[in-house]
């Protein structure tokens, strides 16, 4: 029976068939399950109210995002310094927080916030922001946006206000599924951790029906080879 089917080369295109099938149901999954994220550097043009008068800078904004569970954690990052101190900063003196502008699917904004300067600034300097991490929770399913907003520097006992003035493009659009979370505007809160990233409901049953049919199709594989075995011995 062996000789037979080498010589007729029925058992290798069976093989073939059910080996095709299981890669394309789990290249369905794969395919479904990769999530919808899109970021890049968009230059920002802040113009800031100082104590000291006006000053401006443009820096280019980096939105990057983390799964966090039913969440995501966000850090904001700053390419160049956007302000500067009359007078030396000292170790700590400095503590930057910022703003970021929910679009698309959910409307709102980000808290973020980040840790006091470790080293002193000299005076007259640009002020260099360190990373601004916030969490922020979906509470809709869609398209959203982040964007660069309103940037704060306190240091010394004074605070200095920067506003995007050439009205940037959006640094991060994330595809996200609502969980009904609540924190903030926008679902949004300082802080955050790293998680599972949701996916979107049209995903979840495409990956759903996609699983299925890979499962008919290694179902019919397998009982048509069942029938002709069958034949053969009869």
């Amino acid at each position: 029976m062996t000789r037979f089917y080498e010589q007729h080369g029925r058992r290798p295109r069976r093989a073939a068939c059910l080996a095709a099938a299981v890669a394309m149901a789990a290249g369905s999954a794969v395919m479904l399950t990769a999530p919808a994220a899109h970021a890049e550097v968009v230059d920002v043009d802040y113009q800031c109210k100082t104590p000291i008068g006006n000053k401006g800078a443009v820096s280019p904004i980096d939105i990057k995002s983390t799964p966090s569970g039913s969440a995501y954690k966000l850090v904001m990052s700053f390419e160049k310094g956007v302000s500067s101190s009359p007078v030396e900063l000292g170790k700590g003196a400095m503590k930057p927080s910022a703003l970021i502008k929910l679009g698309g699917a959910e409307s709102g904004t980000v808290p973020v916030a980040g840790p006091p300067n470790d080293q002193p600034i000299p005076a007259n300097t640009p002020i260099k922001i360190s990373d601004l991490s916030g969490t922020y929770t979906p509470k809709g399913s869609g398209k959203v946006t982040f964007t660069a907003a309103t940037l704060t520097i306190k240091a010394l006992g004074t605070t200095t206000t920067c506003t995007p003035s050439n009205n940037p493009k959006p640094s991060l659009t994330l595809d996200v599924k609502g969980s009904g979370g609540s924190g903030g505007s926008g679902g949004a809160a300082a802080g955050g951790s790293s998680g599972q990233l949701p996916q979107t409901g049209p995903a979840d049953s495409a990956i759903a029906l996609g699983t299925l049919g890979g499962t008919v199709l290694l179902a019919g594989a397998a009982g048509a080879l069942w029938l002709t075995r069958r034949r053969q011995r009869a």
